[in-house]
């Protein structure tokens, strides 16, 4: 599997967890080496991972969160570090969200999750070419 694939395939994961509710999936996913932060809609910063893991468990445990779906994300690796960038659906509506991995032994894990409001209505798919890395 290529680095590109792995790292879709990481941020596929954040989303199947958030539309589980699987809380134990997501707690998989976050570093547990570097330093993690996370800025969801209308919050303040969460800083470090119990902090991160709290917010996400009052997430996935309220019945009424809405269910996200993950459009257009856009890898952008910088060695150790990854950057997926994508749109987020909410029931019609749709936020940007910037989407910081980490490479940790043989896996990419989440370092950072942010999510805001966009006015760009997402119509389509549209496939993303893979990208080089630059030497």
């Amino acid at each position: 599997m290529s680095e590109h694939a792995a790292i879709l395939f990481a941020n596929e994961a954040f989303y199947r967890a958030f539309a589980d509710r699987d809380l134990k999936a997501m707690e998989e996913l976050w570093s547990k080496e570097a330093p993690v932060t996370c800025l969801h809609p209308g919050w303040g910063v969460l800083s470090g991972r119990r902090e991160v893991l709290e917010s996400w468990k009052r997430i996935l445990e309220n019945e009424s969160a809405p269910v996200i779906s993950c459009r257009r994300p856009q890898v952008f690796i910088h060695g150790e570090v990854a950057m997926v960038i994508c749109y987020e659906e909410i029931e019609g509506q749709f936020l940007v969200a910037t989407n910081l991995f980490r490479h940790e032994g043989r896996q990419w894990r989440l370092i950072h999750h942010q999510a805001g409001p966009t006015a760009v209505r997402v119509v389509e798919e549209e496939p993303q070419p893979e990208p080089t890395r630059p030497n």
